[in-house]
């Protein structure tokens, strides 16, 4: 745990990219509720209170316990954590004559401030609250304004407490890596180790005394991070480790057929099993989308036990379980309340009586594409589209059949490979097409018809957090729609999805 830093949740929309900055410098960071500190603090080099909806001067505010760490570690406040220091310790906090949201320049820097080398005077920065500091805390030395905000940035004298008013992790604040950068590197002293080498090494170190001599069984999906979690495993125990790549149906166009082949190439253990029937006559006339999820969760559950059971002495369960199903799935008083529970965490059922190995569970998706890098994972594997758990059986709207999912695959087919024809897939994030429950009037030769539509769509991101919908050439989306409808019985029309998350979703169910 050493050169590591803890960020301290307030409810902030931007604390995970906070850490994302963070690792970004190659240095490790966990995220803990304020109200949830960890054992270990003694153990982190450094400490950031992140932003936060509520104000200081709300009776409900978050009030965290900083005994241990006030004057005894580096401490940066962003936003609300400044504010908090602020309002606690002498200063005034009150609310801003105007709101104080969006771009901001810096119009003052103290001379000789280790916290703003190598930034200038005026530096672009972002803003995002409604409340603003009118009195420094006991202590306080400013040491940057905007021209509407005074107290933009203050330390306190006698501790390495540093705080600002803006936020340094969002895009908008252009000097805002360098500025964590100066108050991690060079005055907290944290050295930048964390690397994906580092972090493979460290793994499979551990993964060997986690495990032992027991027998692991994985649930493959042909996705990045059970793929990574796979390698990872397999480099540590070996033949230990059990894959299982269960065919649900729902998978685009060979794929189960392609994956398998990919990744017994690679040297895994690897049991394919094609359960597409029973999933299928389980989903028939389904059409709730929960329910269609909760199903599809119920039958790989038991097609998964069924297959671990022939495995001898299986002890753990692999998982590619990612930090942002962890943090998402931590429930906190208040601000950080549950977003929504992931399959992946704490939701094994108590029959499977198996011990959860994750070796990723850190790890942002970048992070996790870069290990994979550092393994020698090929590219094309690394830089698959994500795929949604429940497949097209949730890009399918309404209820499922063979003959539907047949359509939907052609369909998905011929407009990813036409994205990889193009130079156009890897500068999409995600991508896939809709089955819509609608039929619409057309006219092929001299008859008229009544098929169904689709719906495409491509989103840019960088994890799903949030995503815009990608400006695909006209001309591409023109030739796609036509080979879809020349080629694809049953579909007579074509529409390109233009809604960004949020408000939309990435998934129409």
């Amino acid at each position: 745990m050493n050169n590591s830093v803890l960020i301290l949740d307030f409810g902030s929309q931007y604390t995970q990219l906070i850490a994302r900055r963070v690792r970004e410098l190659n240095i490790y960071c966990e995220i803990h509720p304020y109200n949830h500190l960890p054992e270990n603090i003694g153990d982190f080099s450094a400490v950031i209170l992140s932003g936060s909806p509520f104000s200081v001067r709300n009776e409900e505010a978050p009030h965290p316990d900083l005994s241990q760490i006030r004057g005894k570690k580096p401490l940066l406040g962003v936003c609300y954590g400044a504010q908090y220091l602020a309002h606690f310790s002498g200063g005034e906090v009150a609310p801003s004559n105007i709101r104080e949201y969006g771009r901001a320049n810096l119009s003052f820097i103290k001379n000789d401030e280790v916290f703003f080398k190598d930034i200038p005077q005026d530096s672009q920065m972002w803003m995002s609250h409604s409340d603003t500091i009118k009195q420094l805390p006991n202590g306080g030395v400013r040491l940057a304004s905007t021209k509407d905000v005074e107290n933009a940035a203050y330390r306190i004298e006698g501790e390495t407490t540093y705080a600002i008013q803006f936020h340094p992790e969002v895009y908008h604040s252009t000097h805002g890596k360098q500025l964590l950068a100066n108050f991690l590197i060079e005055i907290a002293g944290i050295q930048p180790s964390w690397t994906p080498d580092n972090f493979v090494e460290m793994t499979i170190k551990n993964l060997k005394e986690q495990v032992g001599n027991e027998q692991v069984v994985l649930g493959l999906s042909g996705g990045v991070d059970s793929t990574v979690a796979a390698v990872l495993l397999n480099k540590a125990i070996g033949n230990q480790l059990h894959c299982i790549f269960v065919n649900n149906g729902l998978l685009r166009k060979n794929e189960f057929e392609n994956v398998l082949k990919q990744y017994e190439g690679m040297g895994l253990n690897v049991k394919g099993v094609d359960a597409s029937e029973r999933f299928l006559q389980a989903l028939k006339e389904v059409s709730d989308p929960e329910e269609k999820r909760k199903i599809i969760g119920r039958v790989f559950v038991e097609v998964f036990d069924d297959e671990s059971h022939k495995v001898e002495n299986a002890k753990w369960l692999g998982q590619g379980t990612i930090y942002p199903d962890v943090i998402e799935s931590i429930s906190v008083k208040g601000p950080s309340a549950t977003i929504k529970s992931h399959h992946n965490v704490g939701g094994l059922p108590d029959f499977m009586k198996l011990k959860v190995v994750e070796p990723l569970r850190m790890l942002f998706k970048d992070e996790v594409r870069r290990v994979g890098k550092s393994l020698g994972i090929d590219d094309e594997l690394l830089g698959r589209h994500p795929f949604p758990g429940p497949g097209l059986a949730i890009r399918i709207l309404g209820d499922i059949t063979a003959e539907k999912v047949a359509m939907l695959q052609e369909v998905d087919a011929i407009f990813i490979n036409g994205l990889k024809q193009h130079g156009l897939y890897d500068k999409v994030w995600q991508a896939g097409a809709i089955l819509l429950p609608v039929n619409s009037v057309g006219v092929m030769g001299d008859e008229r018809t009544y098929e169904k539509c689709v719906a495409l769509r491509a989103v840019e991101s960088t994890d799903g957090m949030t995503a815009d919908w990608v400006h695909l050439p006209y001309d591409f989306l023109q030739k796609i729609s036509n080979e879809i409808i020349n080629k694809v019985k049953g579909v007579n029309r074509v529409v390109y999805d233009i809604s960004s998350k949020p408000p939309a979703t990435i998934e129409w169910e």
